[in-house]
């Protein structure tokens, strides 16, 4: 059983920037595509980026250009860098690892999730 710890989130205000962190307690290259998905206050829970195995991003289109998604399989790490944060990027931040589906942005395609971490963005 692998276990994922989110890191990183916080209180900023918009236009700031922060990075998340991801910790595997085992081989990241055992979980395939990893992912960061996020649930906003009444909101269902949605992707905002995946990166596969050997390093290709996905991006949602409401964070291309702003979030740099990265991964070191060597240190069991996924990372989500942002920037320009909007108050709209408010949410619970989720990492997801071991892609077992069909759908990248389908939050049941994934095996093993963090509890989440906190960002909030204020104006």
């Amino acid at each position: 059983q692998v276990q994922v710890v989110e890191s990183g989130g916080g209180l900023v205000q918009a236009g700031d920037s922060l990075r998340l962190t991801c910790a595997a307690n085992g081989p990241t290259n055992s979980l395939y595509t990893m992912a960061w998905f996020r649930q906003a206050p009444g909101k269902e829970r949605e992707l905002a980026a995946s990166i596969s195995r050997n390093g290709t991003p996905n991006y949602t289109v409401s964070v291309k250009g702003r979030f740099t998604i990265s991964r070191d399989n060597a240190k069991n790490t996924m990372y989500l860098q942002m920037n320009s944060l909007k108050p709209e990027d408010t949410a619970v931040y989720f990492c997801a690892a071991r892609f077992i589906g069909t759908l990248l942005h389908d939050p049941g395609a994934y095996e093993y999730w963090g509890q989440g971490t906190q960002v909030t963005v204020s104006t």
